[in-house]
């Protein structure tokens, strides 16, 4: 019959406890490398919608700066060329505001305040009225849904009362 003796016993004791705070520091470090590469692939996705803006922004310029270009990018008739040209660029200044809270730059209260702000904008509101066909195919719950419909009961709002310009919109508990 074996004698364990009460050293032995302890040494058996501190490998079990090392292996648990090893265990522990290496789950640690594995959440921490997980939240690094969740923020990494957030980062990634911001960098690769702003280079697809990027895209957009010179495809719009350049169709500013060419009927012939500005009538294959733009989906509305009967426009004369000056219209569309400023149609174009309501339309760059939208995504532009929308790209601003898609990546963080600004939270959905500042959004409603700069879409308030382009809003009163006449080009803008002609803008939104031809294209508001365009949107009855978003779906509610993206950004694209949730901020058309925001615009809508601002415009809605700025019929009714355009001198209230800076309280017209979704509540925060619309949103």
């Amino acid at each position: 019959m074996a004698v364990m003796k009460p050293s032995v016993g302890r040494i058996g004791s501190q490998l079990w406890a090392g292996f648990g705070r090893r265990r522990r520091q290496a789950d640690e470090l594995t959440g921490a490398l997980v939240r690094e590469l969740a923020d990494l692939k957030l980062e990634i996705r911001h960098a690769n919608q702003i280079q697809y803006h990027r895209l957009l922004v010179e495809q719009s310029s350049q169709a500013m700066g060419d009927p012939m270009l500005a009538a294959a990018l733009s989906t509305l008739s009967d426009v004369p060329e000056r219209r569309q040209r400023q149609l174009l660029f309501a339309n760059r200044e939208y995504v532009t505001i929308l790209l601003a809270h898609r990546i963080g730059v600004v939270d959905w209260d500042e959004l409603i305040g700069h879409l308030r702000i382009l809003c009163r904008n006449a080009v803008f509101a002609d803008y939104w009225q031809r294209t508001g066909e365009h949107r009855m195919s978003l779906p509610a719950h993206t950004l694209e849904g949730r901020a058309g419909l925001a615009v809508d009961a601002i415009m809605d709002e700025l019929a009714d009362d355009p001198d209230d310009w800076w309280v017209v919109g979704p509540d925060r508990a619309d949103t």
